[in-house]
């Protein structure tokens, strides 16, 4: 492990944690809301913000899938040491990391079973730009309808039309964040 691994943790983590979970639920329960996280960071190609979410929902319980570019030995011991989650193959994975391309083929990451559509995977999607344009997204937790800047739209209408399964998404950008649950309808711009 080298020394770069333990930098980057929570200043003081039970006010940071409660302030970046609050900000994760507010993104997923507000879809197409952007908001901003602060107070961590990891090795790069690792964002702030994606940084942050692993310091508050991972730990030894949850796995999680590194994509790509990624999958590095510094990330690997950021994470061992940070929240000591286990990184596992995309089939086993609870959260997966990395950019839309390497995170393809989605089909392959847990939607849930009919009796625990709990047991879905979460996403967390590093995006070049994070926007509040392009997509138009309705449902659940939008006041008529919201834009977000997604990779792309087939694969989360798909991903809807499995609903109460499906997988859930964060998409990051720098020190900002949006939540996309697997309840929101998805339409082009």
């Amino acid at each position: 492990m080298t020394p770069e691994a333990l930098l980057g943790g929570f200043a003081t983590p039970p006010q940071q944690s409660a302030r970046a979970f609050r900000a994760a639920l507010t993104a997923l329960s507000r879809p197409g809301t952007i908001v901003t996280v602060e107070g961590g960071h990891g090795p790069a190609p690792l964002s702030p913000a994606a940084a942050v979410l692993a310091l508050t929902l991972l730990d030894a319980t949850t796995p999680v899938y590194l994509a790509g570019g990624h999958d590095t030995p510094a990330i690997r011991d950021w994470l061992a040491f940070h929240t000591g989650a286990p990184v596992v193959g995309a089939g086993d994975a609870v959260f997966a990391i990395g950019t839309w391309d390497a995170l393809q083929p989605v089909s392959r990451f847990a939607i849930g079973t009919a009796e625990y559509p709990d047991r879905a995977a979460t996403l967390i999607v590093e995006a070049p730009a994070l926007t509040a344009t392009g997509a138009r997204l309705s449902g659940p937790g939008i006041d008529g309808s919201a834009t977000l800047s997604l990779p792309e739209v087939a694969a989360f209408r798909a991903n809807r039309a499995l609903f109460p399964l499906g997988w859930d998404c964060f998409l990051t950008c720098d020190t900002e964040l949006a939540g996309l649950p697997r309840s929101t309808l998805v339409e082009e711009a």
